[in-house]
């Protein structure tokens, strides 16, 4: 007799009993497909339930890959059967900086890396592209079993799978890249780094939405997962963690890629600064994890040609940039309301903290009234419904980073109980104060 089978999203992993043109769950259209049930005996486990209080906590040594800006994300290092998951769209380097940390991880244990994309003549391209020459072991094919199985024979301490879309168990009856092939080679692979505390780096592609290819699942399994960020006409690469059993989810790693491979940025505000004073643009200091960052936003306003005005964001939320300008137009007085506005963040920078709402008002501002701000001038504080400047966390960080670097004047929340030698700190009270100091120099308090 037949087992039954189900229908599986591609999308996000849904299962239902039958086809349907559309998933209940994610909305994704012509995503659902049929895979066969699979039948599982589970021996009986040898492992009995243990006394919280008896179980003894060990601390593993961290393991450096030799890339600064991968282990800050990493949480300091690797673990022993760590299970890392890196995401990325085509093209951004995934392959290129896996292939450099395996370089510098060969001098901590055996490296074996599997690629099911490339043959061993194009990885050796590569490796002399980015003058890489050691003993790491290159092994091409695409079935599980096989891989699995050289890296119980050669003993490596480290795995590289290189992508896991390509993977193929032979007990999945199922094409590469689905859901269940998939989640069979990711629980495989996790199962195989506990056993043995090999620790394991998948490479995994995104989808056009920018998420992860494959169930949601697979993110739940592995310990880590990285996405590698950045536009693939520019140089500039940004890493982020998204999960992370190890560490903070909430470092941010820089790179830049150039000719010879992903260059470490450890000084990364200077990238994102243009260095010059013009108007609409407004400077301020985003906390990515522990790491203070500058950011410069612009803005350019237009009269409207509709009746509606438009209002697009780049790099910020377009919800906060509308709250922003209600208030500068209620507070400040000022008439956005009759304006296209157009607001960026330089770079490929975010700025989802709250602490850049001073900025990206006076970038309006300054736009509005056609007025630079004061050179050297940085900006930090949370903008409230009623014109208020609210301190936000590690001010003294972001005031260190931006006298740093060479910024004399800082704008910050009239409670700010921060001092700082090498800067002036001018405290307003209310964006009101703020625009006036852009206007006239009056305002601030020192």
């Amino acid at each position: 007799m037949k087992d039954k089978s189900l229908f599986v999203c591609g999308e996000c992993g849904y299962e239902t009993a039958k086809w349907m043109g559309r998933c209940p769950q994610c909305g994704s259209w012509n995503t659902l497909v049929e895979e066969e049930r699979i039948k599982v005996d589970i021996p009986p486990s040898q492992e009995k339930p243990t006394k919280l209080n008896k179980v003894s906590i060990s601390e593993d040594k961290r393991i450096l890959t030799g890339i600064g800006e991968l282990d800050r994300v990493l949480g300091g290092g690797l673990v022993g059967g760590m299970v890392v998951l890196l995401g990325g769209d085509p093209g951004i380097g995934k392959s290129t900086l896996l292939l450099q940390a395996a370089n510098k991880l060969t001098a901590h244990g055996q490296v074996l890396y599997v690629s099911g994309e490339e043959s061993k003549s194009q990885i050796k391209l590569r490796a002399s592209r980015l003058n890489i020459d050691s003993e790491l072991l290159i092994y091409c094919d695409t079935s599980l079993e096989r891989l699995l199985l050289q890296a119980r024979e050669t003993k490596c301490r480290f795995l590289i799978v290189d992508s896991i879309q390509t993977m193929v168990s032979d007990s999945v009856a199922s094409a590469a890249g689905s859901i269940t092939q998939v989640r069979t080679a990711t629980a495989l692979l996790t199962q195989f780094a506990k056993e043995t505390g090999t620790i394991v780096l998948i490479v995994g592609h995104v989808t056009k939405d920018g998420t992860l290819a494959g169930p949601r699942v697979m993110e739940h399994i592995v310990d880590t997962v990285l996405y590698f960020e950045g536009d693939r006409q520019e140089g500039l690469r940004l890493l982020r963690s998204v999960k992370n059993r190890f560490g903070s989810t909430n470092e941010l790693g820089v790179f830049e890629m150039c000719d010879d491979g992903m260059h470490e940025v450890t000084d990364p505000s200077r990238l994102f600064l243009s260095g010059q004073s013009t108007t609409g643009c407004a400077v301020t200091c985003m906390m990515e994890g522990t790491r203070p960052l500058l950011a410069e936003t612009q803005a350019l306003l237009v009269p409207t040609a509709f009746g509606s005005p438009r209002r697009t964001a780049i790099g910020t939320d377009i919800g906060r940039l509308n709250l922003l300008l209600a208030v500068l137009e209620k507070k400040a007085l000022l008439k956005v309301s009759d304006k296209d506005v157009y607001c960026n963040v330089v770079g490929s920078l975010k700025l989802v903290d709250r602490g850049a709402d001073l900025a990206v008002s006076l970038a309006v501002a300054s736009a509005l009234l056609d007025t630079p701000l004061p050179k050297g001038t940085t900006a930090i504080g949370e903008v409230g419904l009623t014109g208020e400047l609210r301190s936000v966390a590690r001010m003294d960080a972001r005031v260190k980073e931006c006298a740093r670097q060479g910024y004399t004047n800082i704008l910050v929340p009239k409670n700010t109980k921060v001092k700082c030698d090498d800067a002036t700190l001018l405290h307003v009270e209310n964006i009101g104060d703020a625009v006036r100091y852009l206007v006239k120099g009056e305002g601030a308090k020192k």
